[in-house]
Parts: structure tokens; sequence; C-alpha cells
């Protein structure tokens, strides 16, 4: 009896293990659903953190475009800022000047704003440019007419600048409207 008691406990064994094996091998058509699910869940998850990093990615551009913007619009504020007490000299000196007969303390008065404004441009990084007696330069240079040149020294050279050329912070702004000598 005892031999058959095993027998049976061993035909119960090889019979479990047959159906884990066989369970094994066919897959539940619940847990086939439960892992498109999770594909489907896992798309879905990684397709919305897409579309919000695009969506922060666009507002970022955004920002940063609406600042250079501003940055820009704005640039020229402290300049012209500082050009107002200029403005106001100005002001001040028509008015006297309207009064005033003496030629001299005009002039004085307009050297003086002159020199105020020139200080300021200074500050700010402008400087005029010395052109006369240089070489001519087409970086730097325009020419608007060439003479000869009253010396054989002058020859390739700037003679006379009709308008003088500005560098900002070593840039040229404006150039240099020059007579070159040939």
């Amino acid at each position: 009896m005892k031999e058959e008691k095993e027998t049976e406990q061993d035909i119960s064994k090889e019979n479990v293990a047959a159906e884990e094996i066989s369970d094994e091998q066919n897959i539940d058509p619940v847990e086939e659903l439960s892992a498109e699910e999770l594909a489907e869940n896992k798309y879905a998850e990684l397709n919305d953190k897409y579309i919000r990093i695009h969506a922060e990615f666009d507002n970022y551009r955004k920002r940063t475009n609406r600042e250079k913007i501003d940055i820009i619009e704005n640039a020229s504020a402290s300049v012209l800022k500082d050009i107002i007490p200029v403005i106001d000299d100005f002001e001040r000196a028509i008015k006297n000047n309207s009064e005033n007969d003496d030629i001299v303390s005009v002039k004085e008065g307009f050297d003086l704003i002159f020199n105020k404004i020139l200080t300021l441009t200074k500050s700010k990084g402008l400087t005029p440019m010395d052109s006369i007696g240089k070489e001519f330069d087409v970086e730097i240079h325009e020419a608007i007419a060439k003479v000869p040149a009253p010396s054989k020294k002058l020859k390739g050279k700037v003679i006379d600048a009709v308008e003088k050329g500005y560098t900002l912070n070593e840039k040229v702004v404006r150039f240099a409207k020059v007579v070159v000598g040939e």
C-alpha cells in the first residue's frame, strides 16, 4: 500500500509539473491583453513626455525671443537717458542765444556742449576715427572722390575727410567718407 501511495504521489507530481509546463507554453489571453495594455500605456506615457518636452522647448524659444526683442528695444535707453542733459543744455543755449549778441560767449557755450556730448559718447565706447594722412583702407573708409595728390607722399592716402568715421568698441559703426590722393 505504501508503494501505491508513493506511486500516486509521483503521478500527481508529474501531472502538476506537466500542467505547469503546459501553462508556460500556452499564454493566457488575459496575460496577452495585459502585455498589450502595458505596451500601450508605455507608449502613451512616452508620447505624453515627448509632447510636454516639445511644449516646454517651444515656450523656452518664445520666451528667449521676447527677451531678445526687449533687450534690443531697451538697449539704447541708457544712452538716451545720458543724452537728455545735453538736449537740455542745447535748449538753454538756444534760449540764451536769442537774447545774447556776444558771439564769443555763444561759441564758448556750443564748445562746452560739444565737449560734453563727445565725453559722453566716448564713455559709451564710441570713438571718432582720425583718417587724414592715413593709408586708405576699404575696411574703415569709403572713398567718395579721388584727386591728384599734392605730393608723392600722399598717393593712396586720405587727403580729406568729408564725414568722420566712428567705431563702437573697436567695431566700425560708420565708415569715414574720404577723399583719396592719386
